[in-house]
């Protein structure tokens, strides 16, 4: 079984000091990432080498997203996948950084359909350039994105890529065409989610164990543990739009302004049946509100257990990710990926 007292007492420990702070949250990672050292740095070079180009503003824009390079989450998934279940060969790194090129196209892109000024505190591509630079830096690193998988040369990865693509476009237009829906349900919620989040975790972890030769039975195992992985990310993150704080780089209710109900608020909503406040929801989805009516319906969420009920589920998902590396006991990948479950659920940015 997953050593989870011993990591999250590992990750207290840590914390000592610098509670819940950007420092500590970045150390937790250190942690992750130690195991797989030099192949994690092996993916940041070549996703570093899909990053510079000779074309002056292409350049300019692709430092951009490079300064605000991320935590990397989804190469350490392929990256562990693989170690848990074979080797770390040329194939997986390959694969690693054409998920983390497609990641963040799909962010940049994400930004111009949300109108969004801000990525992680600073200035989106959109903002800082234009929506049409935008457009064509996020082409750029989609098109960067089929290189690397194309080295891999693996059929089967690039037909894991294309879903996983298919499925994220599929969600946000889900998520458009639910804005004029009148029906507020944990379902397509989650199928929402699975599509715009979930997918690329999941295909991340799957292709990782593809890449090393694991057996289908495994493969499937952790093309599981990536869909639950992922969901416990995107519940986390929407948790975070009821919390106030610089380290976060959105403001309270940010969600909410863009007329997305997510899981605390859909939970208080049905739990109360409260009809004053779902028709301040349905004015949210319409785009129709005022700001006090998001200010109200934030606070109406935290007074009835919308935020309590969103970590609970996060708890239920994690526990079952984390049941389904048992099989692996013994292995310090099977260790590490436990701690990569700790880390999604407790991050604070």
């Amino acid at each position: 079984m997953c050593n989870f007292v011993a990591s999250k007492r590992a990750y207290s420990a840590l914390r000592i000091g610098v509670k819940h702070s950007k420092f500590s949250q970045m150390t937790d990672l250190k942690i992750l990432t130690l195991p797989v050292e030099q192949d994690i740095q092996r993916a940041r070079d070549l996703y570093d080498s899909f990053m510079a180009h000779d074309n002056t503003l292409l350049n300019l824009a692709l430092s951009h997203v490079k300064e605000r390079r991320g935590k990397m989450l989804r190469p350490l998934l392929t990256i562990l996948s693989a170690r848990l279940l074979g080797a770390v060969e040329e194939p997986v790194i390959y694969a690693a950084v054409a998920f983390e090129l497609f990641h963040n196209a799909s962010l940049i892109h994400d930004d111009i359909v949300d109108e969004s000024d801000e990525r992680r505190g600073e200035a989106s591509i959109n903002s800082a350039f234009s929506n049409k630079v935008a457009v064509l830096v996020g082409d750029y690193m989609l098109a960067s994105s089929m290189r690397a998988a194309y080295g891999t040369q693996s059929l089967d990865l690039l037909e894991i890529m294309s879903k996983a693509a298919q499925r994220l476009c599929d969600g946000e237009l889900l998520q458009l065409r639910n804005v004029h829906n009148q029906r507020i349900s944990e379902e397509t919620y989650y199928r929402i989610i699975d599509a715009k989040t979930a997918a690329l975790f999941e295909a991340c972890a799957r292709s990782g164990a593809l890449l090393s030769g694991a057996a289908q039975e495994d493969v499937d195992r952790m093309t599981r543990f990536g869909q639950l992985v992922g969901r416990c990310f995107q519940i986390r993150d929407d948790i975070f739009d009821y919390i106030a704080g610089a380290e976060i780089g959105k403001p309270t209710g940010n969600d909410m302004q863009e007329g997305k109900l997510t899981l605390p608020v859909i939970h208080a909503l049905k739990s109360t049946s409260d009809q004053q406040m779902l028709d301040i929801a349905l004015r949210v989805k319409e785009g129709t509100n005022s700001r006090d009516e998001i200010e109200r319906l934030v606070q109406f969420t935290l007074q009835h257990d919308g935020i309590g009920y969103a970590e609970r589920v996060m708890e239920q998902l994690a526990q079952e990710a984390r049941q389904l590396l048992d099989v692996y006991a013994g292995r310090e990948a099977q260790q590490t990926l436990c701690q990569f479950v700790d880390y999604v659920v407790e991050r604070r940015f």
